[in-house]
């Protein structure tokens, strides 16, 4: 964690940064402001194809419809996200290695994770892209994240107290 902050500064990354990241961004700062842990969060794509814009339109009525507002605007990764944030978190194992390879250290690529580090009670090996399916996948995708980010707000009590 970066010690000159009283926050956790993290970037959750998918590729498009416009359905699973910046999902994870609103739900995660959701239960981290319950649970009362001080947390900076953005959200960022491996790819620049959405650049500038809202969060898939499907992804933000899901969301709405289990209380969350989805309010980024999709952006690249960017070299210097490693030196702005303490934790990147990719959705699925080729957004892992996407970001591994943009990292420019050991120390960089120890900033690393996948959001599956943190399920709970979830026995899924990635968050899935719904960007191609239906309604279900997009609830799913708010499962998972909800179920990880409890997993995440659990490793940032324990990491602090270390």
């Amino acid at each position: 964690m970066n010690s000159s902050k009283d926050k956790t500064r993290i970037l959750f990354v998918c590729l498009g940064n416009i359905c699973r990241s910046p999902s994870a961004e609103t739900i995660f700062k959701a239960i981290a402001e319950k649970a009362k842990i001080q947390v900076e969060v953005d959200s960022a794509g491996t790819s620049a194809w959405h650049e500038g814009e809202l969060a898939d339109s499907r992804m933000r009525k899901t969301a709405a419809a289990r209380g969350y507002k989805i309010t980024s605007i999709s952006r690249a990764l960017r070299g210097k996200d490693f030196d702005d944030f303490d934790l990147i978190i990719a959705m699925d194992d080729n957004n892992y290695d996407d970001i591994r390879k943009t990292a420019r250290s050991v120390e960089d690529e120890g900033k690393v994770y996948r959001m599956r580090d943190f399920f709970v009670h979830k026995d899924f090996d990635h968050i899935p892209d719904p960007y191609y399916g239906g309604e279900q996948g997009f609830n799913m995708v708010i499962d998972l994240l909800e179920d990880a980010s409890e997993g995440l707000v659990a490793f940032l009590k324990n990491r602090k107290t270390i």
